[in-house]
């Protein structure tokens, strides 16, 4: 008994793999470029939840520009790209309340786009 040879098939294996090699490859160099700006956002919004919470709590109470000052300190800490005028801060009657609008630019080489990022924090009571 003489088995059939089976010349058309040989290689497609190979070919599937470095397919899914080259797959892989390209979700992990984009996770590689997205995850730090997420990171960067999720620790920029817990200081200026921290801020807004302790701001008016010290003694003498920081005014607008000093929360500002603040949170420009901590978007330069974690290189968060934006301007010091696009922080909103706002004091009336005991509320504070911390606002920011930006967008960090991601380039995957093929593709290139925004993530846009909008962080707020206030004192206000839960």
């Amino acid at each position: 008994m003489c088995q059939p040879e089976r010349t058309g098939e040989r290689g497609g294996s190979k070919l599937k793999l470095l397919f899914a090699l080259a797959v892989m490859g390209f979700m992990i160099f984009s996770a590689w470029r997205m995850i730090p700006p997420y990171f960067a956002n999720y620790q920029l919004q817990d200081a200026m939840e921290t801020e807004s919470r302790f701001a008016l709590a010290a003694y003498p109470k920081k005014g607008e520009d000093e929360i500002r000052e603040d949170i420009w300190t901590k978007m330069k800490e974690l290189e968060v790209p934006g301007k010091r005028e696009d922080i909103k801060v706002s004091v009336v009657n005991g509320v504070v309340e911390i606002s920011l609008d930006y967008s960090v630019p991601i380039d995957l080489a093929v593709y290139q786009f925004r993530i846009p990022f909008h962080p707020h924090a206030d004192n206000h009571t839960i």
